[in-house]
């Protein structure tokens, strides 16, 4: 797993503790205890936020050059 993948991957666990799941002790979400949200937010929600979400342009990239070794 790369770098990259591992940090979406602890942003969508985050995500989902604090928006979707329902504390025992609090019986809200944490966002809703926060003041941040004012509904439980659904894993389809989370998802469409992701889908939604614009996609960074990228660069030009030239092609290397392999070196070969003899």
């Amino acid at each position: 797993m790369t770098i990259k993948k591992h940090m979406f991957t602890v942003s969508l666990h985050f995500m989902h503790y604090n928006f979707a799941r329902v504390h025992k002790s609090l019986n809200i979400t944490s966002a809703m205890q926060a003041g941040i949200d004012d509904h439980l937010c659904s894993i389809n929600e989370i998802v469409m936020l992701i889908l939604s979400s614009e996609a960074k342009k990228r660069g030009n990239y030239k092609m290397r050059a392999e070196k070969l070794s003899n």
